[in-house]
């Protein structure tokens, strides 16, 4: 399978913190929830449905889910999710989801995180392009939203 230009967002930082560190920060849903501003009441598991309350200014009246894919040890992590779900009148349910991957590397003291979403060429044309830029806007601001938490709290 051949994936096009548009399918994909990756992104990629390096983090002043152990691997265990990210790892928690990702995989505990609380943690994850204080930098991605969004609130789980259930730990992530493979295999588990969630539902979370948004958290961000703005965007308090969505909901969003995740269906937790893989969780290998300090190693990597990956859901699937609708993107860019942000109109309230709109059912997604029926929709492709995209594919959330983080991946941990040892990069010398530190951590390099690389999130990739994949999956932009199932969604519905008539959101296809919002939904790319959008989340790509996204995921800039969240690769900051964890760098800037694990300097707060080590």
């Amino acid at each position: 399978m051949v994936t096009s230009l548009t399918d994909r967002i990756d992104k990629r930082i390096r983090l002043a913190s152990p691997r265990s560190r990210v790892w928690r920060a990702l995989t505990d849903s609380a943690e994850f929830g204080a930098w991605f501003k969004v609130r789980f009441a259930q730990p992530f598991r493979a295999g588990a449905t969630l539902r979370g309350q948004i958290t961000s200014p703005g965007y308090e009246h969505l909901v969003t889910t995740f269906v937790v894919a893989e969780l290998v040890p300090e190693r990597r992590f990956s859901y699937h999710w609708h993107p860019h779900a942000i109109d309230p009148a709109r059912d997604y349910s029926s929709e492709p989801m995209t594919l959330v991957e983080f991946t941990l590397e040892d990069a010398g003291t530190g951590t390099e995180l690389t999130v990739v979403e994949s999956g932009f060429d199932g969604i519905p044309l008539d959101r296809r392009a919002a939904a790319l830029t959008g989340n790509s806007e996204g995921w800039s601001i969240q690769v900051t939203r964890i760098r800037d938490y694990l300097f707060g709290n080590p």
